[in-house]
């Protein structure tokens, strides 16, 4: 008990972040989903289900359904992240509870369209927040892991799987009509979400194979200020030794870049990657390059 509740007092901002995200996701849940009878995938969807056929709550339907999988995947969790899935279930039971007894509607004029791009768009801002700080909202992601770490099942493959028959199911209460907004509202979410955890900064990678590779990674550094990591890679076919040049850009460097690929080694081999994230600082400072070449003069 002691340790938990150091582990509480250590991750409170982050716990306090969740509870943030949950009650964004849960207003969007209530006020749109809901409202305008659009399906979700896993337990969510479970508990419309349930709500739009018996008539149960879906707060208590998220809270029943995920006590059992809290059990059978207490040992697989980790201390840190059980901790963070029982917050981010009760506080999210919580949030649809209470937003469905506040009086307070949103109006999108009967227009379905707006509907479904709302309620993706705070689905995914929601569970974003959660993600942030590696918590979770416990349902599915229970499950992935436990089959992830038992059967080495991808999380993917899980996710896509309940999701798939959860959306099937739903079409016991909704028409295909709102089964294709509810789609439009995952596809919102998930570029919401992605774009959420990226902090809304996207950047590139790009591997280069040269036969100029010092030249390149000169002439890189020195014009665009980017810092040039070389990487030992061997040809499979010829098993000859090369010298792999990894590059990290703002996406508006891209051309730049290709146009110096050209100039220097239009024989070069280059291979463009998205990155979601960057620890560390990837520039290069001109200044700083430009004495150490006056040094070695």
């Amino acid at each position: 008990m002691t340790t938990i509740m150091n582990l509480i007092k250590k991750n409170f901002v982050s716990l306090l972040i969740v509870a943030l995200g949950t009650a964004v996701y849960a207003f969007g849940f209530v006020n749109f989903n809901m409202v305008n009878s659009l399906a979700e995938g896993g337990v969510a969807g479970i508990s419309l289900i349930g709500h739009a056929l018996l008539r149960i709550d879906p707060s208590l339907t998220t809270l029943l359904i995920n006590i059992p999988l809290l059990f059978i995947g207490y040992r697989h969790l980790g201390r840190r992240t059980f901790v963070f899935t029982v917050w981010g279930i009760v506080s999210l039971s919580a949030w649809i509870w209470l937003f469905q007894r506040i009086p307070f509607t949103v109006s999108v004029g009967h227009d379905m369209l707006i509907g479904s791009l709302l309620a993706g768009v705070f689905a995914g801002f929601g569970i974003g927040i959660v993600f942030r700080v590696d918590g979770t909202t416990g349902g599915t992601d229970i499950v992935a892991r436990l089959l992830q770490t038992k059967q080495g099942i991808p999380l993917s493959t899980t996710f896509v799987a309940v999701d798939s028959m959860v959306l099937v199911a739903s079409l016991s209460y909704i028409d295909l009509k709102h089964m294709m907004y509810t789609l439009i509202c995952s596809f919102v979410a998930s570029q919401v979400l992605e774009f959420v955890q990226s902090g809304g900064y996207t950047v590139r990678g790009m591997l280069i194979i040269s036969s100029k590779p010092e030249e390149l990674a000169e002439t890189i550094m020195k014009k665009l200020g980017r810092g040039v990591t070389f990487l030992n890679g061997e040809g499979a076919y010829s098993g000859d030794s090369k010298k792999v040049l990894y590059v990290i850009l703002n996406p508006r460097e891209i051309q730049e870049i290709k146009r110096t690929i050209q100039k220097v080694d239009e024989n070069a081999f280059s291979s463009i990657i998205n990155v979601h994230e960057v620890m560390g600082d990837f520039n290069y400072s001109k200044s700083n390059y430009a004495e150490k070449k006056a040094r070695q003069k």
